[in-house]
């Protein structure tokens, strides 16, 4: 699959896609593949000198822009973008900050949805660096396991973490929460807004965008009206 992507990546890379060219495409959604596109020796230098190259990259962005660095204000920005980035924001790239989730025995014997609704989410479009600002709504049913409330949250958060394509971020967590609690019955809907979108290019800030994922059981009309019913309380 990973080299499928590869292959997908370096032909748009060389031809556009669909034979369309990027300054065509514009700012049209992109979205190659399940993975986040990495490079293969992507974690061969630390963080903490992956923080020293951006800041000093970031640095020279600001004086081709014309900003004064000298001035009290901006001095310590191309640090802190830095950290912010590599610390906070896009810190869902390195595998290393994926969440540590145990499984425990469903003894309460709730063999019905769990549902964790309204977890706020900050994430990054990854064609302009801006904000994705949302919510995400989980519903699984156990297969015999459970897994603590706020680990749901942290799966969510891990995800949003880096530069995102709304579609991939709802399969990630989707594949995440199938892998880790051992079923199919697994839904994922993300309501969110994108500032590419809002503050900038069309300028569109009363529009949101909706994705889903339903497996399992969730692949019912009847569970998704019931999910459905269990959101609009």
């Amino acid at each position: 699959m990973k080299h499928q992507e590869t292959m997908l990546n370096t032909l748009i890379k060389e031809n556009g896609l669909n034979g369309f060219s990027h300054e065509e495409i514009g700012d049209d959604h992109i979205y190659t593949g399940l993975e986040t596109p990495m490079k293969e020796n992507a974690f061969d230098i630390s963080d903490d000198r992956k923080k020293e190259k951006i800041e000093g990259l970031f640095a020279q962005i600001m004086d081709v822009m014309g900003l004064d660095l000298t001035d009290d204000s901006l001095r310590g920005t191309p640090k802190r973008v830095a950290k912010m980035y590599i610390d906070e924001i896009f810190s869902g790239l390195n595998p290393a900050n994926k969440p540590k989730v145990a499984l425990f025995d469903n003894k309460y014997q709730y063999n019905q949805m769990l549902v964790e609704k309204n977890i706020t989410f900050y994430s990054n479009c990854e064609h302009h660096f801006v904000p994705i600002i949302g919510k995400a709504h989980i519903a699984y049913i156990s297969s015999g396991k459970v897994i603590g409330l706020s680990k749901l949250n942290r799966i969510v958060q891990y995800y949003a973490k880096r530069p995102q394509v709304q579609e991939r971020l709802t399969n990630q967590i989707a594949m995440d929460l199938k892998a880790t609690l051992q079923t199919e019955d697994i839904a994922v809907i993300i309501d969110a807004k994108h500032l590419c979108v809002s503050s900038r290019g069309i300028k569109d800030d009363t529009s949101a965008t909706v994705t889903s994922y339903y497996g399992g059981v969730f692949l019912k009309s009847s569970k998704i009206a019931e999910l459905q019913n269990y959101l609009n309380e």
